[in-house]
């Protein structure tokens, strides 16, 4: 039994539509969003209320500490446990989020090679020492398939591919090349199609709505010394709200921070989830999805093989 999915960019209404989509169809919820596995981070990444938890099923929120190592690998284990769960219930499983790797590591079981600390510890000073541009030099040069897929600027992802490459003796990219295929039996998916327009205003709103709530829920990460995950990390909303709290900004801009790379999230979920084509997409209004809530439940509960 293929798994259902609710996909689309932040701030769409996924998460208001998944409950009636859900109860609909029989369906538990397993969340693919990458940051609402971190405990005591509900406000910024909107995570389902209790009441919301209540009405449906969720899985895999709230894994882990946000101080504690977590990969997308350890991810897909547990998302697999959960899944082969929810079917051995006789339930159907419903994936919801805006996560695109998160979604894959579900519905297309992507390998995840390991990670060594120390390797990635001696790469992460190398870059600190030399400079980003000279650690992303060395990866065109034995890798410029991965290379062309990462912004130079981007130390995490460059540490990372290289990293691999010194633990498996397997360049980065030869672990991507499953990632371009798309097989059509592993899952039926409805994907939420907004106005670029229409969503910036809804995450506009939203970060308005949210700000008391992170600098409140922000100001307890930081008491439990958290800071250093959220720097690290660049969690959105979290990290402009810390910076708000230590004085650095104040809470306008760090609103306005927050909204701006939103929208590029948004936009980069977008991009991502364009290349899947086992997605039918239902264009919304400014209610969002969950003013397409029937055409999915009709589309997903149909059953029948193909997009």
């Amino acid at each position: 039994m293929k798994p259902l999915a609710l996909v689309g960019p932040t701030a769409s209404g996924k998460t208001e539509a998944s409950l009636p989509v859900a109860q609909a169809l029989g369906a538990e919820i397993l969340s693919v969003d990458s940051m609402v596995v971190y405990r005591g981070m509900d406000v910024g990444t909107a995570k389902p209320s209790p009441g919301e938890r209540a009405a449906v099923p969720h899985h895999l929120i709230d894994l882990t500490d946000p101080a504690e190592p977590f990969s997308v690998a350890e991810y897909q284990r547990l998302a697999m446990d959960a899944l082969d769960a929810v079917e051995r219930g006789g339930h159907e499983a419903l994936l919801v989020g805006g996560s695109g790797l998160y979604f894959r590591a579900v519905v297309d079981r992507l390998e995840f090679p390991g990670t060594e600390q120390a390797t990635r510890a001696l790469l992460e000073a190398e870059a600190a020492a030399a400079g980003p541009d000279a650690l992303y030099r060395r990866l065109a040069e034995t890798d410029p398939a991965a290379a062309a897929r990462i912004e130079p600027s981007n130390v995490r992802r460059t540490v990372r591919a290289l990293e691999v490459a010194a633990v498996t003796g397997r360049r980065f990219s030869d672990f991507a090349h499953a990632w371009e295929s798309y097989p059509p039996g592993n899952v039926r998916a409805a994907g939420v199609e907004v106005p670029r327009p229409v969503l910036h205003a809804r995450i506009e709103r939203r970060v308005d709505q949210m700000m008391p709530g992170l600098l409140a829920e922000t100001r307890a990460l930081l008491d439990a010394g958290i800071g250093g995950f959220l720097t690290a990390t660049q969690a959105i909303g979290y990290l402009e709200a810390a910076d708000c709290i230590r004085g650095t900004i104040g809470e306008t801009e760090a609103a306005a921070r927050t909204v701006k790379r939103t929208k590029t999230l948004a936009r980069r979920q977008m991009a991502w989830f364009r290349r899947d084509p086992r997605i039918r997409w239902f264009p919304v209004g400014e209610e969002g999805a969950i003013g397409a809530a029937e055409a999915i439940i009709g589309y997903l509960g149909a059953r029948e093989d193909g997009p």
